[in-house]
């Protein structure tokens, strides 16, 4: 299959290649259609994510892995928010530019205090989006296919090519990616090289490899055929394992130290220990590859943000956070292993082969494009004279009109929590100065449902606060400004004393307690304001009317208690009843002698006595007999 590598890709065939757009004009990338001639490793993929793009899986465990990876994450939202998902390449860029802008704030944090950061990196980006989405204007918002991993090229009359993007450079656009794909063909002295680099769950692999032939033709001749140089080469390849993730919970230790605080199990101390050597372990075996490195021509790093930091911008890294051979691996990827990177490397380097006629190809492009989701609608914006609102300067205070909030503000703390002591010593010593008891409380305090002290009081439930204030003469007739009625005359049908009245800090007044303390004071200054009209208190209350009422109180709760006691004596009774032995009516009473003095209905078990009785006064005789033998056993 020499002719179909990526580098070794015959003359004849990249003349007849046109690059492979879809019919809508948009110069958008068809989706990958069924291949024919595909390589061996993906043939084993049955399992596929139907939100990101070429995500496919050889079984269920790889699938629930992609489910939790970060972006899977973004590729639901910002398919949730009316966007279009993105391949791994891509994500991988968007997380890496979002690094870039955040960088000049994060410089002086520890390596592993940013772990956590994968999550609100998300977020992030699906806000960023947001953003870019109700920037574009209506005219721009048309149907588009997402972008695919694979650039697909035409060679009539039906074979298509496939190749991926992450082979192509940064800078490429669109309609330049055939005559890139020419680029690559011409030999390249040494060879065409890569580095490969993965590392998750403790584990890593690396290799350097040698993508193209050497282009080297050395005319020797020997009586022995030469053998083939193959397309592909391992030069260096580098594994190991360390302690690092939790068993039967997963996620690394400093993720979870981040998340929860550092644990002090022995456990957790072996798995920071393995974090710290994996790290000195990959930049070790960086710089000793540090040449290779220099040399290759993509660098493909498959790692999660927080791993990804090992790799570069360090002291001494052969790779740095900006260089533009930087790729990730544009589909789904295994435990890191070597056999894992020499399937990378397939996939990688194998073109995607299918056999489509233009017709078939045409059909598909017009189904795939009528499959799309309509672009929602942009909501009309209203114009900015509708919104803006005139803004008032604040108005900076002096320092008496400071001092003076700062009073009411204390006086507004003390009655609503009820601290009557400190109250009285503040009214002593600024009463005059806020403006007598009755005082309406100003607007900037925030209290809109309640206009006086009292009525503050009264809301509050402190009733030692309003037996205070209404003896300082509040008056209790102010009403409350929340239930004021705009008007002055009721419509037909209504009572104006009973639905048109005046709510006062009587009617604010939600427990016993609190009344009770207004109509105390209406008993004990009844000369003072229009306590039973304007006040809205229903009847005054003196000492005696309290004193009769608790003793009503008391014989109310005495007589409930006999009555408790007199129900579990009747119960008592009916369960000693239950207990007595039911008497069969079917069995014969058996005479028993007796020697001593004969009672009504004669001795226990005597027939004599009860003979000629009917079954009904047998049975009741038997009755009051074992009731009485009962009774003579209690007494003992």
């Amino acid at each position: 299959m020499s002719a179909y590598h990526v580098y070794s890709l015959s003359s004849e065939l990249l003349q007849s290649l046109i690059p492979r757009n879809l019919s809508a004009g948009d110069n958008q990338q068809a989706p990958e259609p069924p291949s024919s001639e595909v390589s061996p490793s993906s043939t084993s993929a049955t399992i596929s994510c139907n939100i990101c793009l070429g995500a496919t899986f050889s079984d269920i465990n790889e699938q629930r892995t992609h489910f939790r990876s970060d972006w899977h994450r973004y590729n639901v939202k910002s398919r949730l928010n009316g966007g279009q998902s993105v391949s791994e390449s891509d994500f991988n860029q968007l997380i890496d530019a979002l690094e870039e802008s955040l960088s000049g704030s994060e410089s002086s944090s520890e390596e592993g205090s940013n772990s956590d950061s994968d999550r609100d990196a998300v977020s992030t980006l699906v806000n960023k989006n947001k953003l870019r989405t109700r920037s574009i204007s209506p005219e721009a918002s048309v149907r588009r296919a997402p972008r695919n991993a694979l650039s697909w090229f035409h060679s009539p009359p039906s074979t298509q090519i496939g190749v991926y993007r992450a082979l192509f450079p940064f800078d490429t656009p669109e309609d330049g990616h055939l005559q890139a794909l020419k680029n690559m063909q011409k030999p390249v002295s040494g060879g065409r090289s890569w580095a490969m680099f993965m590392v998750a769950g403790g584990h890593f692999a690396g290799a350097i490899v040698r993508v193209s032939k050497t282009g080297e033709d050395d005319e020797v001749y020997s009586k022995k055929p030469k053998k083939p140089v193959p397309d592909t080469e391992v030069l260096r390849h580098k594994t190991f394992h360390r302690y690092t993730t939790r068993r039967k919970q997963g996620g690394s230790q400093s993720l979870n130290d981040n998340a929860k605080g550092n644990a002090k199990s022995a456990g957790a101390q072996l798995r920071r220990y393995g974090e710290q050597a994996l790290r000195d372990d990959i930049r070790k075996l960086l710089t000793d590859w540090e040449e290779d490195i220099h040399d290759c021509e993509l660098i493909f790093i498959r790692a999660s943000g927080a791993n990804r930091k090992i790799f570069m911008d360090y002291d001494g890294a052969p790779i740095y956070k900006g260089d533009e051979r930087l790729r990730t691996f544009p589909f789904p990827t295994r435990r890191p292993t070597q056999s894992e990177l020499s399937r990378c490397l397939q996939e990688l380097s194998r073109v995607k082969v299918s056999h489509f006629t233009e017709e078939v190809l045409r059909a598909q492009d017009e189904a795939y494009l009528a499959s799309l989701p309509k672009p929602k609608p942009l909501p009309v914006e209203p114009a900015p004279a509708a919104l803006e609102k005139p803004k008032t300067k604040p108005v900076k205070l002096t320092k008496e009109e400071e001092a003076f909030r700062e009073k009411w503000q204390r006086l507004v703390e003390m009655v609503s929590k009820g601290r009557l002591e400190p109250l009285k010593t503040f009214w002593e010593r600024e009463g005059h100065n806020i403006g007598g008891i009755d005082a309406r409380i100003p607007e900037w305090i925030g209290e809109k449902r309640v206009a006086t002290l009292l009525q503050l009081a009264t809301q509050s439930g402190q009733d030692d606060a309003v037996n205070w204030i209404l003896e300082m003469h509040a008056d209790p007739t102010v009403p409350v400004p929340h239930l004021e009625l705009e008007g002055n005359g009721a419509e037909e049908g209504e009572e104006p004393d009973s639905k048109r009245r005046l709510s006062t800090a009587y009617d604010l007044a939600q427990t016993r307690s609190i009344r009770d303390v207004f109509r105390r004071n209406a008993g004990a200054h009844p000369d003072w304001w229009d306590w039973f009209g304007a006040a809205h208190v229903p009847s005054a209350l003196s000492k005696e009317m309290e004193d009769e009422r608790d003793e009503k109180k008391k014989a109310r709760r005495k007589g409930l208690k006999d009555r408790v006691k007199d129900r579990e004596v009747k119960e008592k009774e009916k369960e000693k009843e239950k207990d007595k032995p039911a008497v069969d009516e079917s069995m014969p009473i058996s005479p028993a002698p007796s020697n001593g003095p004969r009672k009504l209905g004669g001795g226990a078990g005597d027939m004599a006595g009860i003979a000629g009785l009917t079954p009904e006064m047998r049975v009741k005789i038997e009755r009051e007999r074992r009731a009485r033998a009962a009774e003579a056993r209690l007494r003992k």
